[in-house]
């Protein structure tokens, strides 16, 4: 018995995927003096050793070109209370640093005030992938404070949400 294999709807797939709580992070950077940055959902963890990172990004995004030509970028995981930060980098085109305090990482990379925790890489590799490209970072330094005992920004059906922590007696 033969199946038929239809095409995916765009709409339908990003649902689906809609249905895979993540984090949500900034990725940023900087060239000559001038500070970037977009939201990314797509982050996660690849390699122990090396210590190696990645993100997803769009083919077409205006801020990536720049962070390939600096080498490098800083992972900014989002707090629970950084909804705002979220949406304000996720905007095209406006000045995305207008209200956002920051402070230079080790590598020269905008480290967001109030991040739940940093990351600082250098770009290892990329690859095509679609109508994306997958980035993929060497971490070269971290967040070794305490992290605050804050919630994370949790994504998850089209919307933040927050993370019930259960606890056991």
């Amino acid at each position: 018995m033969s199946h038929s294999c239809n095409a995916i709807e765009p709409l339908r797939f990003r649902e689906a995927l809609g249905h895979y709580a993540s984090g949500i992070t900034v990725i940023t950077s900087r060239i000559d003096e001038e500070p970037i940055g977009f939201t990314c959902q797509s982050f996660y963890s690849v390699s122990m050793s090396p210590p190696l990172v990645s993100f997803s990004v769009m083919a077409n995004s205006y801020s990536y070109p720049r962070i390939r030509q600096a080498g490098r970028f800083a992972v900014n995981i989002l707090s629970g209370e950084q909804i705002e930060v979220s949406n304000t980098f996720a905007r095209r085109g406006s000045d995305k640093w207008h209200a956002i305090e920051w402070r230079e990482s080790p590598l020269g990379n905008p480290i967001i005030d109030g991040s739940l925790h940093w990351l600082d890489c250098e770009i290892h590799a990329e690859h095509a992938a679609g109508d994306h490209l997958i980035v993929v970072g060497e971490v070269k330094a971290l967040n070794l404070q305490e992290a605050v005992a804050t919630q994370p920004l949790l994504y998850f059906r089209g919307q933040y949400c927050n993370l019930a922590v259960h606890r056991t007696a």
